[in-house]
């Protein structure tokens, strides 16, 4: 894997493009106090997202193989980070919303469980220095 961050220069502030390799390209801007212009998600925040977006991929992908009707899944993060730097997370807790048609608590349980413990790299790795949470709710489809 590998990803190439250039910093959009001067007139940018504290604009960066990355350009990953599959090829996408994601801006990312620093907050108006640290010179930033507030155009993008700040890199911590993008370090965040794609937590989320890899255990919630992880549950569909675990449910779906385990032949549940599930339709969505969407995963509220909250973090807090260290006051002094390096400002890691510190506290990281993952509320998710899985919907679909009798999905069974102990199996959307044991899909949060599979992804935190086996398959989401991102969040096996920064549960390294942050204490990492998880609850669910399930929503009835028809």
């Amino acid at each position: 894997m590998e990803c190439t961050v250039k910093w959009l220069g001067q007139e940018s502030g504290m604009s960066f493009m990355a350009e990953t390799g599959s090829g996408h390209m994601v801006a990312m801007d620093g907050a108006p106090e640290a010179g930033g212009r507030n155009l993008a998600p700040r890199p911590m925040e993008m370090l965040l997202a794609g937590t989320g977006g890899c255990t919630a991929f992880d549950i569909v992908m675990i449910l779906k193989k385990g032949r549940h009707q599930v339709s969505g899944c969407d995963v509220r993060l909250e973090a807090d980070r260290a006051e002094t730097d390096p400002k890691v997370f510190t506290r990281i807790h993952f509320h998710f919303r899985v919907s679909g048609h009798n999905l069974k608590p102990e199996a959307v349980a044991r899909a949060i469980d599979l992804s935190k413990d086996k398959y989401c790299s991102a969040s096996i790795m920064l549960g390294k220095t942050a204490s990492i949470t998880h609850d669910f709710e399930i929503i009835e489809t028809h």
